[in-house]
């Protein structure tokens, strides 16, 4: 590993200044990478634990990483229409499906029942979505939006996509379509492994 600095120049009132700042690299053939968190977290690894190979993490740990800044970005995102992520979540399942039962929520949105009947209960209160008798089951109800809750799920879905496209700006057209794939696949793995032990 070596180290290299990172000047920027800025123009001020009074002139200009340095920002320097020191970055850790790699050296990859011809070419200088700079090293991020998983770097230097493997590197220590294979010191203390060559007997490891930790390289599945350096894919692993950076989407544990990507989630984590991907969450607090989408959490951003939708704050500006006073939504969370899991009820934002739940409205726009009903945008995209129409008038659903609970069961038939939480087994798109992945909430416990008592989860989903509390973010129910907070969504009917801020007059976002109504529940009405199921005309199918008597005995049951569906969940439906509101003309309000409508007009909030689609601005804020407009958010919800800029950000995504936004997330993805270091990528090109080609990357994208190529980490898609590949991440299909890995999720396919993933639930089909879970179904599985289920």
């Amino acid at each position: 590993m070596s180290r290299t600095l990172n000047v920027l120049i800025s123009n001020t009132l009074s002139g200009k200044y340095l920002h320097v700042k020191i970055l850790d690299v790699k050296v990859l053939g011809s070419s200088l990478t700079i090293m991020d968190i998983i770097d230097r977290m493997n590197e220590k690894w294979r010191e203390v634990r060559p007997d490891l190979d930790p390289g599945p993490l350096e894919v692993v740990g950076r989407v544990l990483v990507l989630a984590q800044y991907l969450e607090r970005s989408v959490n951003e995102a939708l704050a500006k229409h006073e939504l969370s992520l899991g009820q934002f979540d739940i409205l726009a399942t009903m945008r995209r499906r129409g008038k659903l039962t609970p069961t038939q929520l939480m087994e798109s949105v992945m909430l416990s029942s008592g989860g989903m009947t509390n973010r129910l209960d907070r969504l009917e209160e801020a007059g976002l979505i109504r529940r009405e008798a199921d005309l199918e089951d008597r005995r049951g109800v569906v969940v439906g939006l509101t003309r309000k809750g409508k007009e909030l799920i689609d601005l804020a879905t407009e958010s919800r996509f800029a950000e995504a496209k936004s997330s993805l700006s270091p990528l090109g057209v080609r990357e994208v379509r190529e980490l898609s794939s590949l991440l299909r696949t890995w999720v396919e793995h993933a639930e089909g492994k879970q179904i599985k032990e289920l």
